[in-house]
């Protein structure tokens, strides 16, 4: 299941509040919501209320939403005005951790994906993510900690950063039957197919990041259909 991503800014108004700093991040910061609100509520409140608490991005089993840009200080990790936490790192909430259950486990997974593309873009390493536990010994975040899941949580971003390091390259041979949806897809992007194909169909093989979905389609799979369309319709 893939996630949507969206940008709902705290005001300019909020920032000396919320945000007054400027920022290079150099760490990404992992905390508990200890509520069942979606992300969109937790967003809504923060962007609202002037409290002098505030974070990055909020996660939930559907969106990322991302509430303060990443060149803002948020107040998040409770170590003071000049805590490299506070100062220096990127605030994650993840939702629905109060009770758990399956939007809990889905809006983990997601932020272990959206975490992963946060650590190769800035070309990080593991080393970067910490709790929030790690800068103020606050219990946080606090359903990965009582679940003892800590280790397990980085190894799954781990295993999705390497992924992006290291994508796969799909071996394309056979024959494949493409049912309407995926045809009408293929055939109003036949334009573009051609300009991806171009490097593709030397090696044939066709490089994918295994994480979109188009229609009931992964990323693996329309590439490989695409690359098959597109042959048969250019020779």
């Amino acid at each position: 299941m893939s996630y949507a991503f969206k940008q709902v800014f705290l005001s300019s108004s909020k920032h000396k509040l919320k945000s007054p700093y400027s920022m290079k991040p150099q760490f990404i910061t992992v905390h508990n919501t200890a509520n069942d609100a979606p992300a969109a509520n937790e967003v809504a409140y923060h962007n609202r209320n002037d409290n002098q608490v505030s974070y990055h991005v909020a996660i939930d089993d559907k969106e990322v939403i991302q509430c303060i840009p990443f060149n803002r200080n948020a107040w998040h990790c409770g170590d003071g005005a000049n805590g490299t936490g506070n100062r220096k790192s990127i605030g994650i909430e993840i939702c629905y951790s109060k009770s758990g259950g399956e939007c809990y486990k889905q809006a983990e997974e997601n932020a272990v994906q959206y975490i992963a593309k946060l650590l190769y873009q800035y070309g990080w390493r593991i080393d970067r993510i910490k709790k929030h536990q790690d800068w103020s010994g606050k219990y946080c975040p606090h359903r990965i900690l009582a679940e003892d899941r800590w280790d397990s949580f980085k190894n799954r971003i781990q295993v999705e950063l390497d992924k992006l390091k290291n994508p796969k390259k799909v071996a394309i041979s056979g024959e494949l039957t493409l049912n309407a949806t995926a045809q009408k897809e293929l055939h109003s992007n036949r334009d573009k197919l051609k300009k991806l194909i171009a490097g593709a169909y030397k090696e044939g093989v066709f490089t994918s990041d295994h994480t979109s979905k188009v229609d009931s389609y992964t990323d693996d799979e329309l590439a490989s259909y695409a690359l098959i369309y597109t042959i048969r319709n250019t020779k």
